[in-house]
């Protein structure tokens, strides 16, 4: 019997892109194929966002005195007005989502880092087909998109690695009620971008939620020790999603 296939969009975060944010988790998708064979066989899919950084925008730029104004290579799927909070260009970032997620027949799951943490939850919540849009809101037409996208599926589990909550006012729907996909949430102890709190916030807005803390700063754990919980999760949801649908 040929092994299931799960379909996995993986969101990078602030500043990196697509092909980044592979290299940096090819490990763990080597380890993923590993541990998940023979029964299973997951499918990583990494889009790029939208929206196109300037030098200045990435973290660690030193201004050296040179023309800064090229844009760079690094990508982000929003962009937060510090004078209002507003999450400009999301719905930008959302139309590249839905479009990844319609190119691929489909997805079963979501995992991100950081912003793209942030934007998984978003993601999430979305596709939860009780979660009701506010009347008039901004969010309803990617939304619409997005379960178009997903032939109106909700996804099997999400996993949020250095994740946090959106704060821009009209997106408190996506956390009230409290997301019932599955979560597994990474959180490293020593992480001064996304601190423990951060992370435990967004956990606490998910009624079926995992957490697993691993000794490092900000960044995915590739290494064995933390991509077997992953395993797990995957294995175990995977399971429960077909028990549930009978298969």
């Amino acid at each position: 019997m040929p092994p299931s296939t799960i379909k996995v969009l993986m969101l990078h975060g602030f500043s990196q892109s697509g092909p980044i944010f592979r290299a940096k988790t090819r490990a763990l998708e080597k380890l993923l194929l590993k541990a998940l064979a023979p029964s299973l066989s997951p499918v990583l899919l990494y889009p790029t966002a939208p929206i196109r950084l300037l030098a200045r925008d990435v973290p660690g730029f030193v201004d050296n005195g040179d023309d800064d104004s090229q844009r760079s290579d690094a990508r982000a799927w929003f962009r937060r007005d510090d004078a209002t909070g507003v999450y400009v260009s999301l719905a930008e970032g959302m139309k590249t989502i839905a479009e990844a997620i319609r190119e691929a027949g489909g997805v079963d799951a979501v995992c991100g880092f950081s912003q793209g943490a942030l934007v998984a939850s978003l993601v999430t919540a979305a596709l939860e087909p009780a979660r009701l849009v506010p009347e008039g809101s901004d969010s309803a037409a990617w939304v619409r998109n997005l379960r178009e996208a997903n032939r109106d599926r909700p996804l099997r589990f999400a996993v949020f690695y250095s994740g946090f909550v959106a704060r821009a006012d009209g997106l408190d729907w996506c956390y009230d009620p409290k997301l019932v996909t599955p979560t597994l949430h990474y959180m490293g102890s020593l992480d001064t971008v996304v601190s423990e709190s951060r992370n435990r916030q967004l956990a606490d807005k998910c009624r079926d939620s995992v957490v697993v803390v691993h000794p490092g700063a900000h960044y995915v754990p590739v290494t064995r020790e933390w991509a077997m919980p992953l395993a797990g999760f995957i294995r175990e949801h995977i399971s429960r999603s077909q028990c549930m649908a009978g298969l």
